[in-house]
């Protein structure tokens, strides 16, 4: 992520780091998790779910800071955010 400025506590400060999870047959392609995700971790996918709907697929997991805004976007319950293991375990 790009600042206009540098953050004081830069150094000792770390983004966390999350994992999307995206239930294919439950999506009805919306699109609302792809067009207002603030780091563009989702993207159409080229595949059809059952209902013949274009399901989102994670294309830049390494990006995604575990914000939970597609988890709450989300009117079919479609999609959710975990921790990642290394940062729960850093967090103990």
């Amino acid at each position: 992520m790009k600042y206009w400025r540098k953050p004081l506590d830069a150094e000792r400060k770390r983004a966390p780091h999350g994992n999307v999870h995206v239930i294919f047959e439950r999506c009805k392609g919306c699109g609302f998790c792809i067009a207002y995700c603030p780091r563009q971790v989702l993207e159409v996918s080229d595949e059809f779910n059952r209902k013949g709907y274009h399901p989102p697929v994670v294309a830049h997991p390494e990006q995604c800071v575990n914000c939970r805004l597609c988890e709450a976007l989300c009117p079919e319950f479609a999609i959710w955010n975990t921790l990642d293991e290394q940062e729960v375990e850093a967090t103990k």
